[in-house]
């Protein structure tokens, strides 16, 4: 089984097997959302939980 081409651009595996993903809403259309915002947009946080089976296939981690 080959590892979904736009999954492998997108996510990162932790060190303790975690998901790491971006967060949505920060490429355009900036000058409307406030610095909070943009600013607590920046950075990565890790999958839900409800998601990591579906994105795990796409990796084929599972």
């Amino acid at each position: 089984m080959k590892t979904h081409s736009g999954s492998k651009k997108r996510f990162k595996l932790t060190g303790t097997g975690k998901i790491k993903r971006k967060h949505a809403y920060k490429s355009h259309i900036l000058t409307k959302k406030e610095t909070k915002q943009k600013r607590n947009l920046t950075g990565t946080t890790i999958i839900s939980d409800s998601d990591y089976n579906r994105v795990a296939k796409m990796l084929v981690l599972k």
